[in-house]
């Protein structure tokens, strides 16, 4: 698939501070720390930085990223997303892809009229949800899943019945 100008891939979001010498807890958009850990640049809230040292916490990760050196620093990062380069990302097999290659993707019925544009891509823990805008404004999300919603080349192909 065309990379659609997107820069950088969120991989993670710092949830907020851990302990007192600067180490953030993130919620991670992987399965692994290995998402973050195979990266020797990272971006931080937008600004390029080192991961210095990163664990598993139960559920979520913590991080100690170059430059963070105490506990007021760690919490200015509450929220900030964890990006890499797009180009950094290993490349996808068939049928794979990154929710930023999604967004801004044109949406159209089998009969190829136009629906409307993904605008973010949503997963509740039960597969991934599109979240398609119409011309007039009105949102709806919408299965990704063969036969509802299907990436046909830089496009998604949907069954309008399935729009609210």
């Amino acid at each position: 698939m065309e990379h659609r100008g997107e820069r950088r891939i969120a991989l993670a979001a710092v949830a907020g501070a851990h302990g007192v010498k600067g180490d953030v807890r993130l919620k991670l958009f992987s399965d692994s720390i290995d998402s973050l850990s195979r990266h020797e640049k990272l971006y931080v809230g937008g600004a390029q930085r080192r991961l210095l040292e990163i664990r598993e916490s139960g559920k979520a990760a913590v991080a100690r990223f170059e430059g963070i050196t105490d506990r007021g620093a760690a919490e200015a990062l509450r929220s900030a997303l964890v990006e890499v380069d797009r180009e950094a990302l290993p490349p996808l097999e068939e049928g794979e892809y990154y929710h930023a290659d999604l967004i801004g993707l044109p949406a159209v019925d089998r009969d190829s009229n136009p629906v409307g544009t993904v605008t973010a891509v949503e997963n509740y823990g039960a597969g991934d949800l599109l979240e398609i805008e119409a011309a007039n404004g009105k949102r709806s999300l919408i299965p990704f899943r063969g036969g509802i919603a299907d990436l046909e080349g830089d496009r998604i192909v949907l069954d309008p019945e399935f729009l609210a």
